[in-house]
């Protein structure tokens, strides 16, 4: 067994003896009870200059391999996002390369990709038409790579509408040039200030409305939306108002297990950050509702929620750290390194929690080589471990 010290909220030390993985299981069919994509994180270059406002550089091989793994649990993934750091370090060159390896990968081993189409192209957007094209521009090497496309929410289109009207001008123009189906994507202010009001209100029952007047306008050109608003009620009354064939998509890491496992009458599918470290349980849950065993579904989820709304905590943006931190302790690479300096963006307390609660949830596959990688990280601090 390998045991720790580790650094509580008050900074006192407290042993933790690391327990065994979980019995997670691969599926040997596709999953088809629901729709699931795990938004994937990027792998910086640990010898990289990775500082804030330099360019992206990424290590490739760690990057595509921890999407096969992804893959080979039967989940799609939903890449450059802002899980990858879209707006936080991944700037659009490093951007339009993931989507390309990204496309590549999928298409040899025939896995489920979307990509983010934003507006975040570097050039200073001064107009609707401006941020029409920037979004045209992703637009092109999102589909030109063959990946499907989530119209992520746009900074840009935030600070320059007046009202639901440009929104719904801007939507309509990109979504008439899109070649398929897309996801949209509602971002809450809580995981990116700079998108208050999206829709044209800080309301969110009159953003509800203008997005739902959108989708139902376009709604043979709009797969789903995706809703990142922490909101569980406001989800399921969303969920319930959307015309026949548009997924509700959840962005909810803290009520996801109830959402995706529905009611009676409806369920959402996922489109999920905390997928991207909770990936062989996730994929166990989504087999057992397959073969309808919402025990063994609550089962397999329930233990992940403490470790979700820790990594999802104020400031919420932040969780991108938790995640890299959790996919180096569990071997999916190299270094604890992330583009834009944002490994040191959560405090040795907030990573030691990520860790137990990552064991109790058994996520850790190698508790030893969990175990070394905290030792190193404590031993930086000055922390005998």
């Amino acid at each position: 067994m390998s045991r720790l010290l580790l650094p509580g909220a008050d900074g006192s030390l407290h042993q933790h003896v690391l327990g065994a993985p979980g019995r997670w299981t691969r599926p040997t069919a596709a999953i088809t009870s629901r729709t699931a994509y795990a938004a994937a994180h990027v792998v910086a270059d640990p010898l990289a200059d990775n500082t804030p406002g330099a360019p992206a550089v990424l290590d490739w091989d760690a990057t595509l391999a921890f999407r096969h793994h992804l893959w080979s649990w039967g989940l799609g993934v939903a890449d450059a996002m802002d899980t990858a750091q879209r707006g936080m370090g991944l700037d659009w060159s490093a951007t339009a390369e993931l989507v390309r390896r990204s496309a590549a990968e999928a298409r040899a081993v025939g896995g489920r990709l979307v990509c983010g189409v934003g507006t975040d192209t570097g050039a200073e957007l001064r107009s609707l038409d401006d941020v029409v094209g920037a979004y045209l521009t992703q637009l092109e090497v999102v589909e030109g790579a063959g990946a499907g496309v989530v119209l992520m929410a746009s900074r840009d289109l935030a600070r320059l509408a007046a009202g639901p009207d440009d929104y719904a001008k801007v939507y309509t123009r990109v979504i008439g040039q899109a070649s398929a189906p897309v996801l949209l994507h509602w971002l809450g202010e809580v995981f990116d200030p700079q998108l208050a009001g999206y829709w044209g209100s800080r309301d969110v029952a009159e953003a509800t409305a203008a997005v739902l007047a959108l989708v139902r306008e376009h709604a043979g050109a709009v797969d789903g939306i995706k809703v990142s608003l922490l909101d569980r009620a406001h989800e399921v009354g969303l969920r319930a108002a959307l015309p026949d064939g548009v997924k509700l998509y959840t962005g909810d890491d803290f009520h996801y297990p109830e959402l995706v496992r529905g009611d009676a009458t409806a369920h959402s599918h996922a489109l999920l950050g905390i997928f991207d470290p909770i990936a062989p349980a996730a994929s166990t849950a989504l087999q057992a509702l397959d073969r309808g065993d919402t025990a063994a579904y609550d089962s397999a989820l329930a233990p992940t929620v403490a470790l979700s709304r820790h990594l999802f905590a104020a400031p919420t943006p932040h969780y991108k750290t938790g995640i890299v931190f959790l996919a180096w302790l569990a071997g999916h690479q190299e270094a604890f390194a992330m583009v834009g300096g944002m490994a040191t963006a959560r405090s040795l307390p907030h990573l030691a929690e990520v860790l137990r609660l990552a064991d109790a949830a058994g996520l850790l596959p190698d508790p030893d080589l969990a175990a070394a990688r905290m030792r190193s990280v404590l031993a930086v601090a000055g922390v005998a471990a």
